[in-house]
């Protein structure tokens, strides 16, 4: 089995907290932070943790408003989030399909 593709995994997605988070707004045009909170059923302290290091990283932005008064925090992927979002699904059917012999 050739390693490099495992090698080649963007570490900032591959943790298990923020490849979710990646995914969800990979399927979606924009979400807010309670509805990932919900879906994902993450703290308010862990997503903001993931979504911080997401955003720091070039691949989610924030939007900061307010809605009926009420402070909204939006998330949606940027251009190189979602390319690299893309690259990193691409990567790992390579690996599926090496394990499978192919």
């Amino acid at each position: 089995m050739n390693p490099e593709p495992f090698l080649q995994l963007d570490r900032v997605i591959h943790e298990k907290g923020r490849l979710p988070i990646m995914a969800l707004l990979a399927a979606a045009p924009q979400l807010s932070f309670t509805e990932m909170r919900d879906t994902l059923k993450m703290t308010d302290g862990n997503l903001t943790a993931h979504v911080r290091t997401l955003h720091e990283a070039g691949y989610v932005s924030v939007t900061k408003a307010f809605q009926g008064g009420r402070p909204l925090t939006t998330y949606s992927l940027t251009k190189q989030g979602r390319k690299v979002f893309t690259s990193y699904i691409d990567l790992l059917e390579q690996i599926v399909q090496q394990s499978k012999g192919k």
